[in-house]
């Protein structure tokens, strides 16, 4: 149960989706921000962000965001939830590309502390292919979840415990997207 009175059944918007509801002020901006980071133009794609996303809320322990952006990441990527979980377990491993694996090293610094970011993950992203707007990008998605992240437990929101749920936030997701 939330720490506050959102006003209507959390099981029935659980995690972000009732406190969105609650707050619609903030809502649009919070929305727009996750639109554009997640599934505007970019060189990475939606499936990769998303797991960028994932990767940062597993290492944040905030289950309802992992849990969500591990499905939305797995509904775009081609290897699928297999893939998610592999690099969620261990990233030296994990099947993604040696750029995207640089990236995650980098949203895994601004995780602990943007200050932990330093010129040797960048230099190594860039040696990888990394472009300048995909090391932004990557900072500011790590950035942005870690404030998601701590919206979402820190108000100690519902979380479903039916993996289904997650899947089906999935595709509501990359059919509708954020904003909507």
């Amino acid at each position: 149960m939330a720490h506050i009175d959102l006003g209507f059944d959390e099981k029935e918007l659980p995690g972000i989706r009732g406190l969105l509801r609650y707050r619609p002020e903030t809502a649009k901006p919070l929305g727009d921000l996750a639109e554009v980071l997640l599934r505007g133009p970019h060189p990475l794609s939606p499936g990769e962000r998303e797991l960028i996303a994932a990767y940062v809320s597993r290492r944040n322990g905030c289950e309802f965001c992992c849990s969500s952006h591990s499905a939305f990441a797995a509904a775009q990527l081609d290897a699928g939830m297999t893939a998610v979980d592999q690099t969620l377990a261990s990233l030296d491993t994990a099947p993604v590309s040696a750029k995207l694996r640089a990236l995650l090293r980098i949203a895994g610094a601004v995780q602990q502390s943007g200050r932990t970011v330093t010129p040797d993950l960048v230099d190594a992203a860039r040696a990888e292919g990394a472009s300048d707007i995909e090391i932004h990008d990557t900072v500011l998605i790590a950035a942005a979840f870690c404030m998601f992240n701590r919206y979402v437990d820190g108000l100690g929101t519902v979380v479903p415990p039916d993996p289904e749920s997650y899947h089906e936030a999935a595709r509501r997701t990359v059919e509708f997207g954020y904003a909507a």
